[in-house]
């Protein structure tokens, strides 16, 4: 049974930086492509960042140039680094697969940007 657990959350000012971690265990890294997702109080989740095996990026407008996603297949960990963050970015966070996989949401971790 795939299991994905995400760190890395808390409370940052606007223009502040955090780093979220997504601990995999099994092959999930091996076998999918990657994303992670956030879902804002009273909106449906969506995509911020994706990685292919091959190491293509992709992001949305919202987070273009300032979130950057990365894995350590050795430490089966995958990253989101964010940075210049504003308030609309305050979020639940979370990693799965790529398309995402119904049995592979966990519980995410909390962003708050706030000043």
């Amino acid at each position: 049974q795939e299991q994905l657990v995400e760190s890395g959350g808390g409370l940052e000012q606007p223009g502040g930086s955090l780093r979220l971690s997504c601990a995999a265990s099994g092959t999930i890294f091996k076998i999918y492509d990657m994303g992670w997702y956030r879902q804002a109080p009273g909106k449906q989740r969506e995509v911020v960042a994706t990685l292919t095996h091959g190491g293509h990026t992709e992001y949305p407008d919202s987070v273009e140039g300032r979130f950057t996603i990365s894995r350590d297949s050795a430490k089966n960990t995958l990253y989101l680094q964010m940075n210049n963050l504003k308030s609309e970015d305050t979020a639940v966070y979370y990693c799965n697969a790529f398309p995402a996989r119904h049995d592979y949401w966990g519980q995410g971790t909390q962003v708050t940007v706030s000043s």
